[in-house]
């Protein structure tokens, strides 16, 4: 028998997050209940009253389910069912993205930081009005009791533009999909929607400004916020 090192012949086994746990009642109630593609899950609230936890704890969940493609959560319609995985499934795919989070993390930390320093030396005033755009959207959208999502996505692609380093951005565009996770993850977070909207704030001040190490150390410190995720 394959041993550890220790001697006892047993390897570790990790234990489940709640949210792993709660993601297996829900594809267990989705397969019970016959659901399908396009059909609508009940509202968070009666969710959590069934489940018996708080709704902060189910929205991990479905943020979970979300980063995976698995639900497309709506607002002012709720989790939709884009298709019905096995449980197995899922659970490898939340752990294999829990493993590439630090690497996507340390992609969006080399190539955004620099992108943040070249657009405070190279934004035009277009730019400039890209990215305040994106900061009104993304502040209607968390008015509006939903997570910014849209604006968040408009806004790191204003930067990007705003740096105009075409090959640059080009590999921004590569892994775009893998910084979706992030996002996602990130913005499912309790209160971290205005917090990062306060983030973009900051780096758009330290751009507008000028100043290319203020926009590199203000777009660290947003990425340090993303990388802040339990997911």
């Amino acid at each position: 028998m394959p041993e550890n090192g220790d001697g006892k012949g047993f390897v570790r086994v990790s234990r489940p997050r709640l949210y792993e746990r709660l993601v297996e009642q829900l594809l267990g109630f989705i397969a019970s209940a016959g659901l399908g593609p396009g059909d609508l899950l009940p509202a968070e609230r009666d969710l959590a009253e069934r489940m018996g936890v708080s709704r902060a704890t189910l929205a991990q969940a479905l943020v979970a389910l979300e980063v995976l493609g698995v639900i497309d959560v709506q607002h002012g319609t709720g989790a939709v069912l884009v298709y019905r995985p096995s449980v197995a499934a899922v659970l490898r795919e939340l752990r294999e993205h829990r493993d590439r989070m630090p690497e996507i993390v340390e992609a969006r930390s080399t190539l955004e930081v620099k992108l943040a320093a070249f657009a405070a030396e190279r934004h035009t005033r277009a730019d400039l009005a890209a990215m305040d755009l994106a900061l009104e959207t993304m502040a209607a959208e968390i008015a509006g009791g939903s997570r910014g999502t849209a604006g968040d996505e408009q806004f790191h692609r204003a930067v990007a533009s705003a740096a105009h380093s075409s090959i640059l951005a080009s590999m921004m565009t590569f892994i775009s999909e893998l910084v979706r996770e992030t996002r996602l993850a990130s913005l499912g977070q309790p209160g971290r929607p205005e917090q990062s909207l306060e983030s973009h704030r900051a780096i758009v001040n330290a751009i507008r400004t000028g100043d290319p190490q203020a926009a590199a150390d203000a777009m660290q410190a947003h990425i340090d916020l993303v990388a802040a995720t339990e997911i």
